[in-house]
């Protein structure tokens, strides 16, 4: 019922397109734009392509990133995030975080989801390539990137743990608790960056999960 509610405010927020047509995805916008595509074939044999096309800079008007999807290489639709865009046999949905894009799927009438395929210029293509390549390698990068998320949300519950804990109602209840780890404030620092790069890495994977929230 909350995700039915969800999708009407998302379905609200979407505005028609101006036609224009799609630009291509440069070298340079890797850090800047995500793009991602969703071939269709209908019943009847007919062929259509829909495009996401996900800016990361806010827009100047609302201040919000928004997605703009594309038909056949026409700008047919624009939303404000997270977005749903109702599309022939299902609904394409969208949302960012922090690190990059969190989802970019399309879920059929019937519930079934499939992962918009990425532009192979893009960062999620080539870090798909990457898995698709290299699998052995892309195992170990994935599994570095939650180790060190582990590791980040980790130490961020037990340093949190240590002033809550003086708190006089806590400490009366549980005691105190001295945590075991003092790290230094460079140290400190890296597992931060660490943990950015690790929730970064799985953006481009489209693998948002809590983890990556707490790892912030």
């Amino acid at each position: 019922m909350i995700k039915e509610w969800q999708q009407r405010r998302a379905v609200g927020r979407i505005k028609g397109g101006d036609g224009r047509a799609l630009k291509p995805l440069r070298w340079w916008q890797s850090v800047t734009r995500a793009l991602f595509y969703l071939p269709l074939t209908h019943p009847d044999g007919r062929q259509t392509v829909y495009a996401v096309d996900l800016p990361y800079r806010a827009d100047t008007g609302s201040g919000k990133a928004r997605a703009h999807l594309y038909l056949d290489g026409r700008h047919h639709a624009e939303s404000k995030l997270p977005a749903a865009f109702p599309v022939e046999g299902g609904t394409i949905e969208v949302a960012i975080s922090t690190f990059g894009v969190k989802r970019s799927h399309y879920v059929t009438t019937a519930g079934a989801e499939h992962q918009l395929v990425p532009d192979p210029k893009s960062a999620e293509g080539r870090r798909a390539r990457v898995e698709r390549e290299h699998p052995g390698l892309s195992r170990s990068i994935g599994f570095l990137s939650v180790l060190m998320l582990l590791i980040g949300v980790g130490l961020n519950l037990l340093q949190l743990a240590e002033p809550l804990s003086r708190i006089p109602a806590i400490a009366e209840s549980v005691g105190r608790f001295e945590s075991p780890v003092h790290l230094h404030v460079w140290l400190n620092f890296a597992l931060a960056v660490g943990a950015a790069l690790a929730s970064a890495e799985r953006a481009l994977r489209l693998r948002y999960t809590v983890l990556d929230k707490a790892g912030r």
